[in-house]
């Protein structure tokens, strides 16, 4: 197939190298539309390199292409790579929805309140109902349902992290010998504790035997990226054995990591903020990664890491019209924002809550696209690091709650 390039142009020298190892890194595959690649938003190059500055050898802009190296995925313009998000026009602004689960399909009909067409293809039928409806109606009633929807830089200016003190403790400079628990899925969480784990932290990293991380159900190769440096943990929650070999980990953790909505770990009885309070023993600092933030309205939205983006604001134009940047950008940008929030706060001292939002971290990385130069020709994101496999699920679980000490026989019970 042919493809059409931009006119050449003329970019200021920074730019330019920006622009070149922006293509070097394959992320200039996955941006733009299919026949028209295209450049970052200004100064995104240089504020990922900080952000991985302490933690990455070579270049941390080779992290954002790793799932799409390991999928082979490429650039679709107004729809994600991965093919499971779209941007949409709405009457009066752009939305991502992001049809990830089979549940979000389901849902569309109550979503726009009205039968979809039969015989219709489901994004012809989206595009021709949501363009009639408001930006508001439609992530209102997203919100309600659970559907991972976001209105085109509804975040523009959050935070990336809200830091909440919560009590005092020695700074750490040296991650060796501590103990990181681990119970995100997916990638921003994953990322952050291999991230750490690089730094010499012993990340443990816990999944439910019912629902263990879904990273598992993709390409291997990028969930051995993930987790090859962490032992790993499955328990079942829904038994109270389970529960609480769970808070005797979370107890004898120095970091905990966790992408859960709060109702979730709350239903189990398990409360961040007095865990990581406590006066002795216990986390000292607690890192919660979610699509918009554990408080307030955001606290129990769904979101990945491509609708994130948008809310963020986190988009390249063609013109006037938004397109995808990169491949789900929101999660691995906000794991390096994670780990290095966690890493500032263990070398500060003290004990910590860390709110870290994937559209507020986003949200520091929008500028103008780049102009890219007729020259320039994107690559294909490659495989940069080569790991070991990944534990098989629950494979440390002995191993681990072994070396824990037995709470006396009371505290057992839920």
């Amino acid at each position: 197939m042919s493809r059409s390039y931009p006119p050449v142009v003329d970019v200021p020298a920074e730019d330019g190298e920006a622009l070149a190892r922006w293509a070097a890194s394959g992320l200039m595959h996955l941006t733009g539309t299919p026949r028209t690649p295209l450049g970052p938003p200004a100064g995104f190059v240089e504020k990922v390199t900080e952000l991985g500055r302490r933690f990455v050898d070579g270049d941390a802009l080779t992290l954002l292409a790793e799932r799409a190296a390991a999928a082979g995925l490429a650039r679709q313009g107004a729809v994600s790579c991965g093919g499971s998000c779209r941007l949409l026009r709405a009457r009066d602004g752009w939305i991502a929805l992001n049809l990830a689960r089979p549940e979000d399909i389901d849902a569309m009909a109550a979503w726009l309140e009205r039968d979809l067409p039969d015989g219709v293809p489901l994004p012809d039928a989206l595009a021709a109902t949501v363009q009639h409806r408001s930006v508001a109606e439609l992530t209102g009633r997203g919100r309600l349902l659970g559907i991972p929807v976001s209105a085109l830089g509804e975040e523009r200016g959050a935070a990336a992290t809200v830091r909440t003190h919560l009590g005092t403790a020695e700074p750490v400079h040296d991650l060796a010998g501590l103990v990181i628990v681990d119970l995100t899925a997916l990638w921003a969480g994953p990322l952050c504790g291999d991230l750490l784990a690089s730094r010499g932290a012993e990340v443990v990293k816990v999944e439910s035997t019912a629902r263990p991380d879904g990273a598992r159900r993709g390409p291997a190769a990028f969930f051995d990226l993930m987790n090859w440096r962490k032992r790993s943990v499955a328990l079942d929650f829904g038994h109270r054995d389970g529960v609480a070999a769970l808070r005797r980990l979370l107890r004898g953790a120095d970091v905990v990591l966790e992408s859960s909505r709060p109702r979730a770990l709350a239903q189990l009885g398990i409360e961040a903020t007095e865990l990581v309070a406590a006066s002795s023993g216990g986390p000292r600092v607690w890192v919660c990664i979610s699509g918009y933030g554990r408080g307030g309205l955001g606290a129990d939205r769904v979101a990945f890491g491509d609708d994130a983006a948008v809310g963020g604001g986190l988009v390249v134009y063609a013109g006037t019209r938004p397109l995808f940047c990169a491949d789900a950008v929101a999660d691995p940008v906000a794991g390096l924002a994670a780990a290095g929030a966690c890493l500032d706060a263990l070398e500060g001292g003290g004990r910590w809550l860390l709110d870290v939002s994937m559209a507020g971290a986003a949200a520091q990385l929008t500028g103008t696209t780049l102009p890219v130069p007729a020259s320039l020709r994107p690559m294909p994101p490659a495989a940069r690091r080569a790991p070991r496999p990944a534990p098989a699920l629950g494979a440390d679980t002995e191993s681990v709650l072994a070396r824990l000490p037995r709470p006396p026989a009371s505290t057992l019970s839920i």
